[in-house]
Protein backbone atom coordinates (compact mmCIF):
# COMPACT_ATOMS: atom_id res chain seq x y z
CA UNK A 1 0.00 0.00 0.00
CA UNK A 2 0.97 3.12 -0.81
CA UNK A 3 1.25 6.32 1.95
CA UNK A 4 0.94 9.94 1.58
CA UNK A 5 3.51 11.89 4.01
CA UNK A 6 2.26 15.01 5.23
CA UNK A 7 3.65 17.04 8.54
CA UNK A 8 1.03 18.38 11.60
CA UNK A 9 2.01 21.52 13.55
CA UNK A 10 0.02 21.88 16.36
CA UNK A 11 0.45 25.42 17.62
CA UNK A 12 0.49 25.79 21.76
CA UNK A 13 0.14 28.50 24.07
CA UNK A 14 2.95 27.78 26.77
CA UNK A 15 1.97 28.12 29.81
CA UNK A 16 4.69 31.02 30.04
CA UNK A 17 3.21 32.93 27.24
CA UNK A 18 3.29 37.09 27.57
CA UNK A 19 0.98 38.57 27.90
CA UNK A 20 0.46 41.57 24.99
CA UNK A 21 -1.55 44.59 24.93
CA UNK A 22 -4.03 44.69 22.39
CA UNK A 23 -2.49 46.63 20.05
CA UNK A 24 0.71 44.40 19.94
CA UNK A 25 -1.86 41.06 19.79
CA UNK A 26 -3.03 42.34 16.62
CA UNK A 27 0.20 43.19 15.51
CA UNK A 28 1.27 39.99 16.06
CA UNK A 29 -1.74 37.94 14.77
CA UNK A 30 -1.74 39.54 11.62
CA UNK A 31 1.68 39.03 11.30
CA UNK A 32 1.00 35.31 12.01
CA UNK A 33 -2.03 35.12 9.82
CA UNK A 34 0.25 36.79 6.74
CA UNK A 35 3.02 33.87 7.34
CA UNK A 36 0.28 30.97 7.35
CA UNK A 37 -0.77 32.66 3.67
CA UNK A 38 2.84 32.68 2.51
CA UNK A 39 3.13 29.19 3.50
CA UNK A 40 0.35 28.38 1.61
CA UNK A 41 1.75 30.52 -1.25
CA UNK A 42 4.40 28.68 -1.33
CA UNK A 43 2.82 25.25 -1.79
CA UNK A 44 4.25 24.57 1.61
CA UNK A 45 1.26 24.43 3.88
CA UNK A 46 -1.87 22.78 2.80
CA UNK A 47 -4.55 23.87 5.41
CA UNK A 48 -4.50 25.57 8.99
CA UNK A 49 -7.28 26.81 11.32
CA UNK A 50 -7.06 27.37 14.59
CA UNK A 51 -8.79 25.13 17.42
CA UNK A 52 -11.33 26.03 20.26
CA UNK A 53 -9.25 24.64 23.25
CA UNK A 54 -7.46 26.71 25.39
CA UNK A 55 -3.81 25.38 24.78
CA UNK A 56 -3.98 24.18 21.48
CA UNK A 57 -4.62 26.94 19.68
CA UNK A 58 -4.17 25.97 15.87
CA UNK A 59 -3.36 23.10 13.33
CA UNK A 60 -1.47 22.96 10.19
CA UNK A 61 -1.19 20.36 7.29
CA UNK A 62 1.95 21.02 5.61
CA UNK A 63 3.85 19.56 2.67
CA UNK A 64 7.12 19.71 3.93
CA UNK A 65 9.18 17.06 6.05
CA UNK A 66 9.00 17.73 9.74
CA UNK A 67 12.42 19.17 10.15
CA UNK A 68 11.36 22.07 7.48
CA UNK A 69 8.18 22.80 8.96
CA UNK A 70 10.11 23.34 12.39
CA UNK A 71 12.03 25.79 10.56
CA UNK A 72 9.04 27.61 8.69
CA UNK A 73 7.13 27.59 11.59
CA UNK A 74 10.31 29.37 13.87
CA UNK A 75 9.70 32.17 11.33
CA UNK A 76 6.51 33.27 12.75
CA UNK A 77 5.82 36.33 14.64
CA UNK A 78 3.87 34.39 17.10
CA UNK A 79 6.61 32.09 17.73
CA UNK A 80 9.25 34.59 17.65
CA UNK A 81 6.87 36.21 20.40
CA UNK A 82 6.85 33.76 22.48
CA UNK A 83 2.84 33.38 22.33
CA UNK A 84 2.95 29.95 20.63
CA UNK A 85 5.04 27.43 20.36
CA UNK A 86 4.82 24.12 17.71
CA UNK A 87 5.05 20.67 18.14
CA UNK A 88 5.35 19.08 15.35
CA UNK A 89 4.79 15.37 13.98
CA UNK A 90 5.09 13.47 11.07
CA UNK A 91 1.61 11.93 9.75
CA UNK A 92 0.93 9.29 6.59
CA UNK A 93 -2.61 8.67 5.60
CA UNK A 94 -2.96 6.23 2.74
CA UNK A 95 -2.45 7.42 -0.73
CA UNK A 96 -4.98 9.81 -2.20
CA UNK A 97 -7.33 9.45 1.06
CA UNK A 98 -6.98 13.26 1.65
CA UNK A 99 -6.91 15.70 -1.09
CA UNK A 100 -6.28 19.14 -0.55
CA UNK A 101 -8.34 22.13 -3.16
CA UNK A 102 -7.07 25.62 -3.69
CA UNK A 103 -8.02 28.31 -1.66
CA UNK A 104 -7.01 31.41 -0.08
CA UNK A 105 -5.47 32.37 2.79
CA UNK A 106 -6.03 35.82 5.03
CA UNK A 107 -3.12 38.20 6.01
CA UNK A 108 -4.61 39.88 8.65
CA UNK A 109 -7.91 39.98 10.79
CA UNK A 110 -9.32 42.57 8.93
CA UNK A 111 -9.31 40.50 5.76
CA UNK A 112 -10.40 37.41 7.97
CA UNK A 113 -13.44 38.87 9.12
CA UNK A 114 -14.66 40.70 5.75
CA UNK A 115 -13.68 44.44 7.09
CA UNK A 116 -10.69 44.76 4.54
Amino acid sequence: MRFDHFTIALSIRPPDAPRLDEQAAAAVQDAHLSHLAHLHEEGWLLAAGPLDHPRYRGLSIMNVEPDQARELKAQDAAMRAGVLSAVVIPWMVPGGAISFSPARFPRSMAEADGSA
